[in-house]
């Protein structure tokens, strides 16, 4: 039964995305095998308003035209160009977030059902929506208490779990049977596409996910003092809610508001960046969704942050790649920037380090002795990700989420002061970062780590041992033996993997079927 009800709604999906002429762009109906072409002309082309448009920004209206959970799935995407393409993920940076609230009784509610208690025992004031999105949105209230406390509480819409579940179904229906049937398809990994997305609605849907980030980040910022982060309330957050404090703020979307509130736009524009990057380098952790929506500056002058919905991570290796990169193109040594790149693995030993580092030169040394307002590193970055694929470098997700997360920052950074210069803003974090983490000190401390490495293997070599001489023992006594319960669960696996061929090769049945009935109706 689910897979007919994945089935009937993957034909909704299929021509709504074919009326805006985004399921077979005509663009790419040259490279597109026969049976994808006699898809188009079933499912067929309705005329739209939208048919001049590039094939992106198409897609991305008619994700808008199939819900709130639709319009998520784009921003996710829109975050992984290593998955969907650059020109795709771009077009998709624009799908609209801001939808028509849904009934305030409905959320009070919902908060009284998942918290367990009468509202009034929570809140002593609950306002109107002031903010809607497509995952959620936020009011306005006051905790009930002694002093009552101005709280900012966020609410799931209703039915959004179970609509994106039944998305995600048929989209995994859909990436399943197409790898199987398609070798190009297989290129394009559609599975991993839904994955990813998968992953990253999971955790938005979990909104004390979200509650964590934003802990995490004040914890991992809070001897910055231009940045903060808003205090989470615990007592009144669940899956479904979640309750911070209120912040009283200017939004850092216009300069002028900015300075008739007493503050320095630059200064601000400064604070912004530095942060991000001090959050990347520095922490491996950051907000990856810095848009001015979701920055605002307080009463003393700091940055504070909100929405902790899509955040990054940067592992210690990535965090020094990109410090050595960004400082080797600082000082302009090119060589030193492919020897980085060399050195973790990202590009291939029988690709010239020469011939590359040319390629680098070519990046950076058209941006020096640029006007400052003309220079981007967000561009510098992309560039650079662009060269090393040429060079068989595999895309790298927490960069490519970084890149995309600077071009946000530069842009409110750019609104903020127009001849705000990046590179001068940004160099004293980096280097001070290099030297924390490469000076002598820092050396010092990875020879600790190391010492307490080999500590740990000299504790675990006894069990090593023991472990290789059963394995020994077991190929001369006539082979590797598996226990019955792994035996067992290998030969289910097996059965279940024979099974879901079937089931999908039924499923391709069912679809064929539906698609010759909409066509004949």
């Amino acid at each position: 039964m689910g897979a007919v009800r994945d089935t009937f709604r993957l034909l909704h999906i299929a021509r709504t995305l074919a009326r805006h002429d985004a399921l077979v762009p005509r663009e790419y109906l040259d490279a597109m095998p026969p049976s994808l072409k006699f898809a188009r002309f079933v499912l067929g082309v309705g005329p739209t308003k939208d048919k001049d448009l590039p094939p992106g920004q198409r897609l991305s209206r008619a994700l808008e035209s199939l819900g709130p959970a639709h319009i998520k799935l784009g921003q996710v995407l829109a975050t992984r160009p290593d998955l969907v393409g650059g020109d795709i993920a771009r077009a998709l940076e624009h799908l609209q977030d801001s939808l028509p609230p849904f009934p305030t009784t409905q959320a009070k509610a919902l908060i009284e059902s998942e918290l367990g208690k009468p509202l009034a025992a929570i809140f002593s004031e609950f306002g109107e929506p002031v903010a809607a999105a497509s995952i959620a949105q936020v009011h306005k209230a006051e905790t009930a208490g002694d002093p009552p406390r101005a709280v900012a509480v966020k609410v799931l819409r209703p039915g959004i779990e179970k609509e994106f579940a039944r998305d995600l179904s048929a989209l995994g229906l859909f990436a399943r049977v197409a790898e199987r049937m398609s070798r190009e398809m297989r290129r394009l990994r559609p599975i991993a596409v839904v994955e990813a997305l998968a992953v990253s609605v999971a955790l938005e849907l979990d909104l004390r996910m979200e509650g964590a980030a934003a802990s995490e980040l004040a914890e991992r910022t809070k001897g910055d003092v231009d940045f903060r982060v808003p205090a989470i309330d615990w007592n009144r957050t669940s899956e479904r809610v979640l309750t911070t404090e209120w912040i009283e703020g200017t939004s850092v979307r216009d300069a002028a508001t900015l300075e008739a509130a007493g503050h320095d736009p630059k200064r601000i524009a400064r604070v912004v960046l530095r942060s991000f990057i001090l959050q990347s380098l520095r922490d491996g952790f950051f907000h990856a969704d810095m848009h001015p929506g979701n920055l605002f500056v307080d009463e003393q002058g700091r940055l504070v942050a909100v929405d902790f919905g899509i955040m990054g991570r940067l592992d210690q290796q990535m965090r020094r790649f990109m410090a050595e990169t960004l400082a080797g193109f600082l000082a302009r040594d090119y060589e030193r920037v492919a020897q980085v790149h060399y050195d973790v693995g990202f590009v291939p030993p029988y690709h010239s380090l020469q011939t590359f580092a040319q390629a680098l030169r070519a990046i950076g040394e058209p941006i020096f002795g640029r006007p400052a307002n003309e220079v981007s590193m967000a561009r510098l970055l992309q560039q650079l990700f662009d060269t090393t694929r040429r060079f068989d470098m595999q895309a790298q997700p927490q960069l490519v989420l970084m890149q995309k997360t600077m071009v946000v920052v530069e842009g409110v950074a750019r609104g903020l002061d127009p001849g705000f210069d990046i590179w001068d803003a940004s160099r004293p974090v980096v280097e001070r970062w290099m030297i924390e983490q490469m000076g002598p000190e820092a050396r010092l401390r990875d020879m600790g780590e190391g010492v307490t490495a080999l500590g740990r293997l000299a504790r675990d070599l006894p069990q090593l041992l023991r472990n290789a001489e059963s394995i020994s023992q077991m190929l001369a006594d006539g082979g590797l033996r598996l226990h019955p319960d792994t035996t067992r669960e290998i030969a289910e696996a097996q059965i279940a993997r024979t099974r879901h061929v079937r089931v999908a090769l039924w499923i391709t049945a069912v679809s064929a079927v539906g698609i010759l009935a909409v066509f004949l109706l």
